[in-house]
């Protein structure tokens, strides 16, 4: 269990499917776009030197609104904040295992992104991709829902602006930031 948050039963959701939308994305350049990130600054995820990890998930819901109709039923849809929960738990060990950033990247506002960031203490900026721009650019897979264009969920690992592994399907999403984490020990022994 996350602190704070009781994740559902995995094993009641349906799993996504490998489906090869992000096949083409090893060893692919970044394209330089600037993304609004939750700490006022701008990233470009082109640009940071040495190892940077970018989950991307669909959204993450604000407690008390409901999630869009059906949200259960996407196979791979629910689990944004279990997820967030176990990069912000698992941070310090990532960054000790050569993640030098963590970012987390969805189509929300960054304006809606800064209530999730502040509400579950992330010590790491959330990226906006509103326009579509980055997705668009990179082929990113992604899902229609609710009048919404929202990302699946997926984890990427970029080395001096280059995609190095690919992590997709994520699921169960709370576990992305343990596999990352396993990922980055096995590449630090090699």
């Amino acid at each position: 269990m996350i602190a704070g948050f009781e994740a559902p039963g995995w094993s009641t959701l349906p799993a996504p499917q490998d489906d090869g939308a992000a096949s083409h994305l090893i060893g692919a350049r970044i394209p330089s776009i600037p993304l609004p990130a939750t700490d006022g600054s701008i990233i470009d995820l082109s640009a940071p030197r040495g190892r940077t990890v970018v989950y991307a998930y669909p959204r993450t819901g604000t407690p008390g609104l409901d999630n869009p109709e059906g949200w259960d039923l996407i196979p791979g849809a629910r689990g944004c904040t279990p997820q967030s929960c176990a990069f912000r738990d698992h941070f310090a060990e990532l960054k000790s295992a050569g993640a030098d950033h963590l970012f987390g990247l969805s189509t929300q506002s960054s304006l809606y992104q800064s209530e999730a960031a502040e509400r579950l203490h992330l010590p790491f900026p959330l990226l906006s991709d509103e326009h579509l721009k980055f997705a668009g650019a990179t082929g990113l897979p992604r899902f229609e829902t609710s009048g919404m264009t929202l990302l699946k969920r997926l984890t990427l690992i970029i080395d001096a602006g280059v995609i190095a592994h690919v992590f997709y399907p994520v699921f169960p999403p709370d576990r992305n930031a343990s596999d990352v984490l396993a990922w980055l020990r096995d590449k630090a022994k090699s």
